[in-house]
């Protein structure tokens, strides 16, 4: 029986392998996935040896802080996978964690794939020579990746992204709002303040005052704001609750619509106006429903200073990035103010010119992605099965 190992390191990559395990399964149903997954991959029968969880750590503070158990951990999974002998392994996304995998692993003899170029070309370029070193083929997301890798003799495969095929052009907005129940004359705004529970810290006080600041604006003009928080897990749920309830004891006055909600993330932002996104995944998604979105992002002040110093792009989010230009504002860090992100959401629901170029720049990326990438990233791993 074919047997596959893979590492996916947070909900994005549990994603991607949800439907990479599907298209395979397709075609090979008994299948064997081990190594680490996330609930939608262990819901196609992946075998998680250990929480998803534990790989989403952020922010190069945070990774010393974890470093130990992290390594000790993947000395245990390196063992674990060489025993199991696969026919080939997967990384996906979690480029520290897994290019170390994939060398050991490669030397062995096993066939490694990693799937999601890292952003070699916004920050550590010289990277590529060390994944040249890991990797038997690389499955790029995006359309600029491969000629990076070409350059340097890599195999390299672009797919195009799973979430542009997943999402429709136009979104049934209106069907959506009646389905979540809003109110119909409401501006509703997603706030999603990321998958892992350090970005949920580091975001939940900061989005909640912002939507405090909103509030204030659109009351002013007579309307009503309701503000839609799509979590992922119990955890970040927990402590985005906490903060929100910490909140409301400083401001007892404070009376938001807020409704938090147990996953549903492309529910929630696409029966949005607009939507309030800690850089990412989320960002693209936001991009594919057709949403004007404000990109923020905190993280330590030292891990900051020494991610600027290695950007090669003045661009955060994948939105701007594919564009190649700011189609979407970006409050990092010190610029992330509530009141300053309040402002920017209120400007961008108000022009509507920019929006309409906006959703024709969004289209233009759906349509560059849109590639079926599932079905292309299967055709490359099963040439490196063995039935």
């Amino acid at each position: 029986m074919a047997k596959i190992a893979m590492v996916a390191g947070e909900a994005s990559g549990d994603m991607l392998g949800f439907h990479l395990i599907q298209e395979l399964k397709t075609a090979h149903p008994q299948l064997e996935i081990f190594g680490i997954a996330g609930p939608k991959m262990m819901s196609l029968g992946a075998r998680s040896l250990y929480p998803i969880e534990r790989l989403s750590v952020r922010g190069y503070l945070e990774v010393i802080r974890h470093l130990w158990g992290l390594l000790k951990l993947r000395k245990q999974l390196l063992k674990q996978i060489l025993q199991e002998k696969p026919d080939v392994f997967i990384g996906i996304d979690a480029p520290d964690f897994n290019f170390w995998l994939e060398k050991k692993l490669k030397a062995k003899g096993i066939a490694t794939i990693h799937y999601v170029s890292p952003s070699i070309w916004a920050w550590r370029k010289n990277r590529i020579h060390k994944i040249k070193r890991a990797v038997s083929h690389m499955l790029a997301l995006f359309p600029f990746e491969p000629a990076l890798y070409q350059q340097v003799g890599v195999p390299v495969t672009y797919i195009g992204h799973p979430l542009a095929d997943a999402l429709p052009m136009e979104p049934p907005v209106a069907w959506m709002r009646e389905k979540l129940k809003l109110k119909k004359d409401s501006v509703v705004i997603a706030m999603l303040p990321g998958s892992r529970q350090s970005e949920v810290n580091a975001h939940a006080e900061l989005m909640l005052e912002s939507a405090v600041a909103f509030q204030a604006l659109v009351r002013e003009k007579g309307q009503h704001a309701q503000f839609l928080v799509p979590l992922i897990t119990r955890e970040t749920r927990d402590i985005f609750q906490g903060i929100w309830h910490q909140l409301l004891t400083k401001y007892p006055e404070t009376d938001i619509d807020l409704q938090i909600m147990f996953g549903h993330a492309h529910e929630a932002m696409m029966a949005a106006d607009a939507v309030l996104v800690a850089s990412g995944t989320a960002t693209l998604e936001a991009a594919l429903l057709k949403k004007p979105m404000i990109i923020t992002y905190k993280m330590s002040n030292l891990s900051w200073q020494l991610l600027k110093r290695m950007r090669l792009q003045p661009y955060v989010g994948l939105p701007n990035i594919l564009a190649g230009e700011f189609i979407v504002p970006e409050l990092l860090q010190k610029e992330a103010t509530p009141q300053r992100i309040a402002s920017t959401l209120q400007g961008l629901l108000a022009d509507k010119s920019g929006l309409a170029t906006l959703l024709e720049k969004y289209r233009a990326i759906h349509q560059q992605l849109k590639q079926h990438s599932a079905q292309k990233a299967a055709a490359v791993v099963a040439q490196f099965l063995r039935f």
